[in-house]
């Protein structure tokens, strides 16, 4: 099968899972057990195979199943498009999280280049009523998923602008020791609101072209104090004017760091802020199968969904609606819940697993 999809999962010593096999194919995976069992845990392992700290952004002590080991590791085989490759994912003692592909050590960010994969988590359900910083979270992660260098601009921006701070908060007005931070946080920082920007263009376009069951969600990028100017130069020039303001803040009071998502429920007009959970939940369904979408064109396949608990969220005609557009778009989602009855309008169409209390997995039959 042609596509991109886990083909093999294995888990050692991670989170709750001593050890864990899965064997795959390109169908959707539904995993349905108790709560605490370790649902979550497997398709954070997923999640591992993508650049970033993963869904729960843990770092890599915090996923070993203690006491009894001092590290772990996660392996599976990645079909993307016609190729298989191996990747081993692990972390020892307190080390960092470490990666091969085909046998070679790779940068985390290496592994943007065969695989993309999405998550929508419960944690995300608030994303419309909290701070700012989740939702430039949420785009950036989209906006990674379409340019996987994305990551590296934002880093280097946030290492760049932690230093320019620090000579901010130290009172520091001599303006050689700011000029190359600036440049520096002038080109990364144009090059994360130029990618943002493209990344809406993507969404409104594959929300536009989809019929869908899900409500269309209309997104600007805004600002929370002065907008983000235009090009490298502006920024830069923005940031050795605002240099005083900043000395007395303590901190830079431009650039993306500052930005902000806004979102509409177009149908209605009204903010997602003030939206129902449902229609919340249904707006971030959309936007995330909306990023699907526009993957399969760009990337050449759909990305591997994370679903967590996203079927006791949906009443039963949504349900089917969202399982019937992820069969239609071809993508390998993972889906987690207490019970299989949530997922009995996927049938054979999904390949089903249960995980009991001690974080057993077997492979069961679709009802």
């Amino acid at each position: 099968m042609t596509g991109l999809y886990l083909a093999s999962l294995s888990l050692s010593h991670f989170r709750s899972h001593k050890s864990a096999q899965l064997m795959l194919d390109g169908r959707p995976v539904v995993i349905h057990g108790p709560n605490g069992a370790g649902k979550t845990n497997l398709i954070e392992a997923v999640s591992l195979f993508s650049p970033g700290r993963g869904l729960r952004r843990a770092a890599a002590q915090d996923m070993v199943r203690r006491p009894e080991a001092l590290g772990w590791k996660v392996s599976g085989v990645l079909c993307a498009q016609e190729r298989m490759h191996e990747v081993d994912i692990w972390a020892e003692d307190d080390g960092a999280r470490q990666v091969k592909i085909d046998g070679k050590a790779a940068a985390q960010l290496a592994l943007g280049r065969i695989a993309r994969v999405l998550w929508l988590v419960p944690s995300m359900d608030r994303l419309w009523i909290e701070g700012a910083e989740g939702r430039r979270r949420f785009l950036d992660r989209v906006t990674m998923s379409f340019v996987p260098s994305h990551a590296e601009a934002v880093l280097e921006f946030d290492k760049t602008m932690r230093e320019r701070n620090r000579l901010l908060k130290d009172q520091v007005r001599d303006a050689h020791w700011y000029q190359a931070l600036e440049a520096q946080m002038a080109r990364s920082g144009a090059e994360i609101d130029a990618g943002r920007r493209a990344a809406l263009i993507e969404l409104h376009r594959a929300q536009a072209e989809a019929e869908t069951a899900f409500p269309v969600a209309e997104l600007e990028l805004t600002s929370t104090d002065n907008e983000m100017p235009g090009s490298a130069d502006d920024y830069r020039a923005a940031l050795a004017e605002s240099r005083f303001r900043d000395l007395m803040a303590g901190r830079t009071l431009v650039g993306p760091h500052r930005a902000d998502l806004y979102g509409v429920y177009a149908a209605k007009g009204v903010p997602a802020r003030d939206c129902s959970t449902g229609e919340q939940k249904a707006l971030l369904v959309s936007l995330i199968l909306a990023n699907a979408r526009a993957l399969a064109k760009s990337f050449g396949a759909p990305p591997v969904l994370l679903l967590d608990e996203v079927a006791a969220h949906l009443d039963a005609g949504r349900r089917a609606a969202l399982y019937d557009e992820i069969c239609a778009l071809g993508s390998q989602a993972w889906m987690t819940g207490t019970g299989p009855e949530l997922f009995g309008e996927l049938g054979t169409r999904a390949q089903h697993f249960e995980v009991t209390d001690d974080a057993g997995l077997s492979q069961t039959r679709a009802l």
